[in-house]
């Protein structure tokens, strides 16, 4: 119970306020959904609640945890075993949702594994990386981190194949930057980042053009999105719709938003209007001003992520810290650069306020677990 007193409230006040707002803005956007379906209006409002809730019973649980038995070598283990089996048998008999087969149905609620193998990927290479350090430096860092790296990479090639861009993007982030924070040389980081930059300037980017002149995304989920990325207006009646509605609700709520309640584009011409594009709907109820504060508050989380991950003198845990910042920094950067279209629409949710139990929980496992650091930082400064 003495972490309590330590806790971090430039952590907790803006994870309880977003968790909050994330489940008025659920409801406000999804009642026409519950509605449609057959269900009642508040039917989403119930299901979010229950999974903050729960989130905050796993954040709470983080905290009062002994960090160290996330090292546990059996824990990462089985944890490894169950996040490889999970995502193997999503191959086979994964629920299909948005182009992708990434979701187990288990009752009521839908489980995504790759949600779970984010926070998994942070505590297990935190680990490694802190493990091999003596290593790194006698035999240098590619012989060590090789083997490591390649379990990485099938994990996210595991990802890849559901079709799921985003979620294996984000992983994919998640390790680079753990690992330019390993001790690689400054050199060699910039040489890699140099490369991957360059590479999606000179080959991505050129390739979407030309996959969407070409015209052969018809019935290739994932492709469509391309298109509606590269000509959202050309395809409004088609595959650039969720863009062009988007789009429709910017501008409807202008600085001060239309009201709570009020959407329009909410009420059947945005598609996932309470998962993917949520942000566009806050913005047209509540305008820019609230969906500015919003970004705000998330930046404080992510910055005040960074700054215990500074603050620490332990490897692990800096590295852990490093990882969440990049989770909440891309996953954010990759929703509102779909719903902005300055991004292809990739189905990633935004953090806290989208609808979904998976996204709820894992931001809570690893909140809860910055937020654990965080406290042994502040107890130690007061006791030494």
């Amino acid at each position: 119970m003495q972490k309590l007193k330590y806790l971090d409230y430039w952590l907790v006040v803006p994870y309880l306020i977003l968790s909050v707002l994330g489940i008025v803005m659920v409801y406000s956007a999804s009642a026409d959904i519950g509605s449609q379906n057959g269900g009642s209006p508040g039917s989403y409002l119930v299901k979010q609640a229950i999974y903050v809730i729960m989130g905050l019973i796993i954040v709470s649980f983080m905290i009062m945890l002994n960090i160290n038995k996330l090292r546990d070598k059996n824990i990462l283990r089985y944890a490894g075993y169950v996040a490889l089996a999970s995502l193997l048998l999503l191959l086979v008999m994964g629920q299909t949702i948005n182009g992708a087969a990434g979701w187990f149905h288990l009752g009521p609620i839908s489980i995504q594994p790759a949600e779970f193998v984010k926070f998994y990927v942070i505590i297990w290479l935190a680990n490694v990386i802190a493990q091999r350090q003596d290593d790194i430096e006698l035999y240098g860092w590619w012989v060590t981190m090789r083997w490591p790296l390649a379990i990485c990479a099938g994990i996210v090639g595991l990802i890849l194949v559901q079709p799921d861009l985003g979620g294996a993007t984000i992983n994919a982030t998640i390790i680079f930057v753990m690992v330019l924070a390993s001790g690689i040389s400054t050199k060699k980081s910039v040489s890699i980042f140099g490369a991957a930059l360059l590479g999606v300037v000179l080959v991505l980017f050129p390739l979407l053009t030309k996959i969407s002149e070409m015209g052969f995304a018809k019935n290739v989920y994932q492709l469509q999105r391309i298109v509606a990325f590269v000509h959202p207006f050309a395809h409004s009646q088609g595959v650039g719709q969720q863009l062009v509605n988007s789009y429709y609700a910017l501008s409807n709520g202008g600085i001060f938003g239309v009201g709570w309640g009020n959407s329009i584009q909410k009420t059947g011409y945005l598609p996932e209007p309470n998962t993917d594009f949520i942000m566009a709907i806050l913005t047209e109820e509540l305008g820019l001003i609230t969906a500015l504060a919003v970004v705000t508050l998330l930046f404080i989380l992510i910055l005040r992520t960074l700054l215990v991950g500074i603050r620490s003198n332990s490897t692990y845990q800096s590295l852990i810290c490093y990882g969440v910042a990049t989770y909440l920094t891309i996953q954010s950067i990759f929703n509102l650069g779909g719903v902005l279209g300055m991004l292809p629409i990739t189905g990633v949710t935004f953090p806290f306020i989208s609808y979904g139990g998976s996204s709820t929980w894992t931001l809570a496992l690893v909140m809860g677990t910055v937020m654990n650091i965080s406290a042994r930082q502040k107890r130690f400064r007061a006791t030494h």
